[in-house]
């Protein structure tokens, strides 16, 4: 009973089994990978909070919980969770609307949105749905990051360069900026172009340092130097005193259906981009992610990120890869950097009010830099160009829209892009090769031969009502093709796994057309879980069990017992 006990506690808290059971040798590495993820995470964390639309000290609050709930309940040993880039634009887009209504500040919305988040991730938690990040091929999430950087620095144009932008769409917000470059505020801009380009050289020369923090402070440092506050250089100003108190924000409740839509969607990237980060890092490291308690940890670490009045949450993969560079082992450098961030939050209020938004936003622009992968595009072109085309659309897709229906398209392209995969499969005729054991598509072999009369076809994909009439029609043309009289089809079902009614009725329909050409049908290959789908059909109830076969091998022996003049396909000429 304790051994199931101890199994149940290590299921449901695998952090506090973690802690327990903690080796102190491993303190070292993960206090100083935890004091510099704070470092890093402070002027980030803030700069999100202005990119969420709400103060830049919200980034800080929405931190708090994310760390600590985190190191319980997650089940990565490596991943920093909390504000970042695509949930904060996210967040930004989607409370928008509200905010400008003026019965609750944008600070409500977000952290109602993010109450929200938490209870999608909850009930997709109980309902075991963590299968649902797979929606989000690839293709669709570089090309996704794409347009969600593109609108990340479109929307920083303005705090960089001290240029007034009032349009709200992206196509306005850049001739907004285009149309006013005379307004231009000198100070502001040279100072958020000498911060991007310092963050760009610690990037390359010194990886491990925590650049943005470094910027931040030279930037505050240069500020009161050279007074450029009092040259209209804006900073973050005045933050609220203490820790935030949790309480339940306001919010109308006729607004809960919209929210829940946005909630949705930033719920699906938010864990979309959590599992493939701690799947990547738990590869490395040699253990395993459990998605469905990602999706727990998530739930509970936004619902306490809404009562401290943050915004909507997920992992960092900057802050992880920081981490794990320094030698993290467990959520214990979560918890160093928590103390960290909750020291600064109490006694140098003084130091985060005088950072300046131009910097933060030269950092915003820095991440969103990150978050386009040129070598993944150059890779997918190389790979196929479908997969190329499926990246561009979803970046166009993004910005054509806003970014919740990018969600949206995301997910659609996906599914559109498995849907097409397997209603036009690849298939294949199969014969010998010189010189080759095993029988192969002939298509793919110069010197290729089938056996005269005999077809022996592949279709790779589950038979389903998607390509069923695909199926039969390129089965006919198959037979049509051979230049010798056909006298047995052979079905190779080693790729059909699963099939439904339709397909079945249109084997069915295939056979009867068959035979009335005096063609037997044959099946080969034919794996257990098909069989048992198949065992009371007609279909299967009319094929004589002397035609189904356990090999090709069996399948071919018995057509040249039957047909003695093709025993040799490689007699006649190749194909």
């Amino acid at each position: 009973m304790a051994k199931k006990g101890t199994s149940g506690l290590r299921s449901l808290l695998p952090g506090w089994w973690q802690l327990t059971h903690y080796q102190w040798r491993w303190l070292r590495r993960d206090s100083l990978a935890g004091v510099t993820v704070a470092a890093y995470l402070i002027p980030q964390c803030m700069a999100y909070g202005e990119l969420a639309g709400v103060e830049s000290v919200a980034g800080l609050w929405a931190i708090l919980p994310a760390m600590l709930i985190y190191a319980l309940f997650g089940s990565s040993l490596q991943l920093s969770l909390g504000p970042e880039s695509t949930t904060a634009v996210m967040t930004a887009v989607a409370i928008a609307p509200f905010a400008a209504e003026g019965e609750y500040d944008a600070a409500s919305w977000a952290a109602v949105l993010a109450l929200f988040v938490g209870l999608v991730y909850l009930i997709a938690y109980i309902a075991r749905l963590g299968f649902l990040a797979d929606l989000l091929s690839k293709p669709v999430l570089v090309g996704y990051m794409a347009g969600v950087a593109l609108i990340m620095i479109i929307g920083q144009l303005g705090k960089v360069s001290g240029i007034p932008i009032q349009a709200e769409s992206l196509v306005g917000e850049v001739r907004d900026f285009i149309a006013h470059l005379n307004q231009l505020h000198t100070p502001t801009f040279g100072l958020a172009t000498l911060v991007l380009v310092f963050l760009f050289v610690v990037q390359s020369r010194f990886p491990r340092w925590p650049g943005p923090l470094i910027a931040v402070l030279l930037a505050t440092a240069a500020v009161a130097l050279f007074d450029l506050e009092q040259r209209g250089v804006k900073v973050v100003g005045t933050i609220p005193a203490g820790l935030p108190i949790p309480q339940l924000p306001n919010f109308s409740p006729q607004k809960i259906s919209a929210l829940l839509a946005a909630a949705v969607g930033i719920a699906i990237v938010g864990y979309s981009d959590n599992v493939l980060t701690a799947r990547s890092f738990a590869n490395r490291h040699g253990y395993q992610i459990d998605g469905n308690q990602e999706l727990l940890a998530l739930g509970i670490a936004n619902l306490g990120t809404g009562l401290m009045q943050g915004f909507p949450i997920s992992s960092s993969g900057s802050r992880t890869v920081i981490g794990d560079a320094l030698g993290s082992k467990t959520q214990v450098f979560s918890l160093v950097a928590f103390g960290v961030v909750v020291i600064v939050l109490l006694f140098l209020r003084p130091v985060l009010a005088l950072f300046p938004t131009a910097a933060l936003g030269a950092i915003v622009i820095f991440a969103a830099t990150r978050l386009i992968e040129w070598s993944e595009f150059k890779r997918l072109w190389r790979f196929r160009k479908t997969e190329w085309g499926v990246a561009v659309i979803t970046t166009f897709g993004v910005l054509g829209t806003d970014i919740l229906m990018g969600v949206a398209v995301a997910v659609g392209l996906s599914v559109i892009d498995l849907f097409a995969r397997i209603a036009r499969p690849h298939d294949a005729v199969l014969g010998k090769v010189p010189g080759m054991a095993g029988l192969h598509d002939i298509e793919d072999w110069p010197g290729a031969a089938t056996w005269p009369g005999l077809v022996i076809y592949r279709y790779d994909a589950p038979l389903c009502f998607a390509n069923a009439e695909n199926f039969k029609q390129r089965v006919l043309s198959a037979i049509a093709n051979e230049t010798h009289p056909v006298h047995w089809f052979v079905l190779n079902t080693e790729a059909i796994i699963n099939i439904d009614i339709t397909a079945v009725d249109m084997l069915e329909e295939l056979r009867l057309e068959l035979a009335n050409q005096g063609i037997m049908f044959g099946i080969a290959r034919m794996k257990q879980d098909l069989y048992g789908q198949l065992q009371h059909t007609p279909f299967l109830t009319n094929i004589q069990p002397e035609y189904i076969f356990a090999t090709l091998p069996t399948a071919v022996s018995a057509y040249t017992d039957q047909y003695p003049e093709s025993s040799n396909p490689l007699d006649k000429p190749p194909i």
